[in-house]
Formats: structure tokens, sequence, C-alpha cells
């Protein structure tokens, strides 16, 4: 990652990012309920939500542990909506950014499990992190090799790259 450049994104190109690459191409389903994957998808989620008018916004917590010995990373919810939540529902999963994947893709398998029909998006896919090369985020309104920092971000302390 020596060559990734930082981008620092303002408000107004969230707001284009999502108002002019995403919610047009969101508009032909009709979705029941948004999850906000923590904590980069919970402003992008809300914008979102608002321009779609889903009222049904739920909140998944994912991390991961490695296990060294299998060479995987497990998956552990903190927080998750009840299946009874998904089930039989058209449920649009949002993220900020899709590096490794991992997030995401743990998200939609628990909302397919649940019986939910998931759809996910992030503003920005990074193809050449994910881990998985046959998957990506069903929408993406950027793809980039670069170290976005996005507005709510700012002020964060960064380690260097």
């Amino acid at each position: 990652m020596s060559n990734v450049e930082k981008i620092y994104l303002s408000w107004n190109d969230v707001d284009s990012l999502i108002s002019r690459d995403l919610v047009p191409r969101l508009q032909n389903i009709t979705y029941n309920v948004l999850i906000a994957i923590t904590r980069g998808g919970i402003v992008p989620g809300g914008m979102i939500a608002e321009q779609l008018g889903i009222q049904q916004i739920l909140v998944a917590s994912v991390d991961f542990y490695e296990d060294p010995e299998h060479n995987l990373d497990w998956p552990v919810f903190m927080q998750f909506p009840s299946d009874s939540l998904l089930r039989g529902q058209q449920v649009l999963i949002v993220d900020d950014v899709w590096y490794r994947g991992l997030e995401v893709l743990s998200v939609t398998e628990r909302v397919e499990q649940a019986g939910g029909r998931p759809t996910s998006v992030v503003l920005h896919y990074k193809p050449k992190y994910s881990q998985f090369e046959d998957k990506a985020p069903n929408f993406y309104a950027a793809q980039t090799d670069d170290w976005i920092i996005y507005p709510w971000e700012v002020g964060r302390n960064f380690l260097k790259i």
C-alpha cells in the first residue's frame, strides 16, 4: 500500500456519490429494510434510506478473529437483527467501502440464512484488495485503490501507510 494516495472526501462528494451514482440504480427495487454495517455504513445508510424512503433501518456489527491454524478470519456478530425482521424482506445492505469484502459478504450470508433477499451497496469498491475474486458488491459508486477518508472520519488519528 506504499503507493496509495489519501483522498479526503467532502460532504458534497459523498452526497454526489449517493444521489448521482447510487440512488438512480437502486430505485428499480423496493427495499423493505436497510442494514447499515457499523461504523462506516451508518452515515451513507441513513442518506440512502432517506432518498429511497426506506423507514426500517437496522444495524449489523461484525468483527473478525484470525484462526492462523486454518488460515481463516471468523466473523463474530456483536449486533445483528433477528431473523423475523429479515424473513421474506428485500434487504439493502450498506457499507462505506468494500476492502477485503468480509463484512459485506458475512452480513449478506446472514440475511440469506434468515430468509431475506439481500442487495449490497458500498460507496467504494477496492477489487485489488478483495479476498474474493468471484464476488463484488451488487452496487458501488466508485472503484479505487486509494485510501478514502470520509468527512465523518476527519479528525481520527490515522496510521501512516
